[in-house]
């Protein structure tokens, strides 16, 4: 059972709808005892990383206790951001601190010849994932292949990054330790690429729960 935790801050809906699309079967805890009989997490989000105050406390600890047992854990966007130690959009909390780093908003660097930003924040839209090492996360997908990004503030490319995204600066799109995992992007609504990403959690989930 994979455990989806709801804090406010998800498009829940689409993220379910991909998962039974998958075959897998979620729930969505209402207490963090929950997650005690869990064998994947996924912690999605949008919006500003004040949300994130939500999970402090029981339910960072419960999640902390599921990542210590091996439990596959993967953050959608602000999830993502969410594993790192903090962001800047809220430097009072402290984010789950799985990974090391501090996301920070996505600035404007020079002008269009026309005096315009050549970009515009908040980054909306389809952008290429670069490929950087291996992951498991990314089993079969291509590089340049093209997923949907929303967010205005991203992680750094660190040793934990296994592609990356350029706008206007390069930014972690996807990163992975081990058995945790994040997307900045939203695989839920990527189209096929998308689909094989969240089947790839699926299948590190199946395989943690018959080792």
């Amino acid at each position: 059972m994979i455990a989806l935790i709801d804090y406010g801050a998800g498009n829940l809906t689409s993220v379910r709808k991909a998962l039974t699309h998958l075959g897998a079967a979620h729930v969505t805890p209402t207490t963090p005892k929950e997650l005690e009989t869990c064998l994947g997490v996924i912690v999605p989000g949008v919006g500003n990383f004040q949300a994130t105050e939500a999970l402090a406390g029981v339910w960072t600890a419960a999640i902390h206790r599921a990542v210590q047992r091996s439990v596959p854990l993967l953050g959608i966007c602000l999830g993502l951001q969410w594993l790192f130690d903090g962001s800047d959009e809220a430097p009072s909390l402290a984010g789950l601190g799985a990974m090391p780093g501090t996301c920070a908003l996505i600035t404007n660097s020079g002008q269009g010849t026309d005096g315009s930003a050549p970009f515009k924040v908040p980054h909306v839209g389809w952008n290429r994932l670069h490929l950087t090492r291996s992951s498991w996360l990314l089993e079969g997908v291509g590089e340049g292949d093209q997923v949907y990004f929303t967010h205005s503030f991203a992680a750094p490319v660190t040793a934990d990054c296994v592609a990356s995204t350029g706008y206007g600066v390069e930014f972690a799109s996807v990163v992975e330790r081990n058995h945790i995992a994040g997307v900045q992007f939203h695989p839920e609504k990527s189209g096929d690429v998308g689909l094989v990403i969240l089947g790839n959690f699926l299948a590190r989930v199946g395989t943690h729960a018959t080792s």
